[in-house]
């Protein structure tokens, strides 16, 4: 019996070894084996514009495959800005150049660093739906009340909205009505569903143009500038600090296509995270881009 007993406790040992391994196969099958650090903290700050939201997240979730501890924390413009100068947070995708964040550049651009270009061909305007028979600032009379449905005040194309009110003849007595990006998209929503008049302040990329059919007013007067680009800014010291880091967000950049991939699944239902994971998973390519030259 006693015989029995330690054949019967020796299989048992053998399961159980075959259980941890199998266990531990699992979590080295996770995406585990890809890390290269060892869960080194990194901050990215971010403004709660959709195209910002869609960047960050799938930067973070490549950072955080590289084996970081990935924070990702929505900020007021400015103070995402001011949070990077300081070194609060180690940096941000969301820098709208040269127009949209022109006043946060001017005031924190030399306590930054500045690695360039993440996304080309980004705009911002005042859009409308194309049922509306108005094509140019220029045009308009008293569509939509005589309003301008904005985000939120302090944002770049809600000041260059407030500008063209003062700039544009025709516009004398129109308002820009502030309100956020969601309020927006809601108010947009209502009226292009009941085929009324609205005009909104609008940039691209957004998934509202993959939505809606719309189309910018043109800007004779040039108050909203020309095409603009979204850069990636880092703290000063990063480069030294966490270099792999650094190295990725100095190579990523994108098309408008992609980040409106990834837009348009959050517009739809998915969550942040995991329409940026399922982008990622998606794009070996271009993740390897962001990533080359890393050991």
């Amino acid at each position: 019996m006693l015989k029995l007993n330690k054949k019967l406790l020796s299989l048992v040992a053998v399961l159980l070894l075959a259980l941890l391994a199998a266990c531990g196969n699992s979590e080295s099958g996770s995406g585990s084996e890809d890390a290269i650090v060892d869960g080194d903290a990194i901050e990215l700050a971010y403004v709660e514009w959709d195209t910002e939201i869609a960047s960050t997240h799938v930067v973070g979730k490549v950072l955080e495959d590289l084996g970081y501890d990935v924070s990702l924390t929505p900020l007021d413009n400015a103070v995402m800005w001011e949070a990077v100068a300081s070194g609060e947070a180690d940096g941000m995708v969301a820098a709208w150049m040269p127009g949209t964040h022109s006043a946060q550049f001017e005031t924190y651009g030399d306590r930054v660093v500045d690695l360039g270009e993440n996304l080309e061909g980004a705009a911002i305007g005042l859009v409308v739906p194309t049922y509306m028979d108005v094509d140019s600032i220029a045009d308009l009379t008293d569509e939509a009340n005589q309003t301008i449905t904005g985000i939120e005040p302090g944002a770049g194309v809600v000041a260059a909205s407030e500008r063209a009110v003062e700039e544009y003849d025709n516009l004398d007595g129109w308002e820009v009505q502030t309100s956020s990006s969601g309020a927006m998209t809601t108010a947009l929503a209502e009226a292009y569903n009941n085929e009324e008049e609205i005009i909104v302040t609008g940039w691209s990329p957004h998934w509202k143009f993959q939505t809606y059919d719309l189309k910018y007013l043109e800007d004779p007067e040039g108050t909203f500038g020309e095409a603009e680009v979204i850069k990636t800014m880092v703290r000063e010291g990063l480069e030294e600090d966490l270099p792999e880091a650094y190295q990725v967000l100095d190579n990523f950049y994108w098309e408008l296509d992609e980040m409106e991939e990834v837009m348009v699944a959050i517009q739809e239902g998915t969550s942040p995270a995991d329409a940026a994971a399922d982008w990622v998973e998606a794009n070996p390519d271009r993740v390897a881009e962001w990533t080359e030259g890393l050991e």
